[in-house]
């Protein structure tokens, strides 16, 4: 009798959706974890002395017999101030879980952005220094994450991959021998990237938002899909 629970229990638990079988987001969200110095990344939420912070720089240094640490910038949450401190590469540290939750990007206004969650078209203003430089790239109906901790957001990220207008590019001079293989163009954003000598102004590119460096034409994107 007692074989045939187990294997009752042990096929209604297989059956079950992950998301029964996952404890609610909240308890996740309080419970956080601890992680190495050495594993911490941009972006990262961690509780430090009672406080939140965001990362906003990490680097490795070297200290000679000292050994290794991890040199990091964070934001406080709540007050918006900046510190800098180290940590040793195996000193434990509070990392906090956020959600992850996409919007749709309607405008900006000032230093704040409004975007739209688009199942209940709710609205809600974030600090447009949330996307650092990736605020250059937002365009209307652009759909964007936005990271919360208790509700509140943290930090926030266009797609990786976007489109952009070459507005104007660099001309190649006639009789010029020495083709470059790359030359300076200006995008709609007024963001200015290397492109291959071919571009030219009016052409769409795709950009990876990350580093803001060329990674196809539009025409190339949609010829090879």
């Amino acid at each position: 009798m007692q074989s045939g629970r187990r294997r009752l229990l042990q096929h209604l638990l297989a059956a079950a959706p992950a998301s029964a079988l996952r404890p609610p987001w909240s308890a996740l969200q309080n419970r956080g974890a601890k992680v190495l110095g050495t594993d911490v990344r941009l972006g990262n939420i961690i509780q430090r002395k009672g406080r939140i912070f965001q990362v906003l720089k990490a680097q490795h240094t070297q200290h000679g017999r000292g050994g290794a640490t991890i040199q990091v910038e964070l934001r406080d949450v709540d007050s918006g101030n900046k510190i800098t401190e180290r940590f040793r590469t195996d000193e434990a540290i509070d990392r906090v879980f956020v959600e992850d939750k996409s919007f749709q990007f309607l405008y900006q206004e000032g230093h704040s952005v409004t975007v739209m969650e688009p199942d209940t078209f709710e609205q809600m203003e974030v600090s447009k220094d949330l996307f650092g430089k990736r605020a250059a790239y937002l365009k209307d109906g652009m759909t964007v994450t936005v990271q919360l901790y208790d509700g509140k957001p943290m930090s926030a990220s266009v797609p990786q991959r976007v489109t952009c207008t070459v507005v104007e590019a660099q001309t190649i001079a006639k009789g010029q021998t020495l083709t470059p293989q790359y030359k300076k163009v200006v995008l709609d954003n007024g963001l200015t990237v290397l492109a291959p000598a071919f571009i030219k102004t009016g052409d769409v590119i795709v950009v990876n938002t990350n580093d803001d460096s060329y990674m196809t034409s539009f025409l190339m994107l949609k010829f090879f899909a």
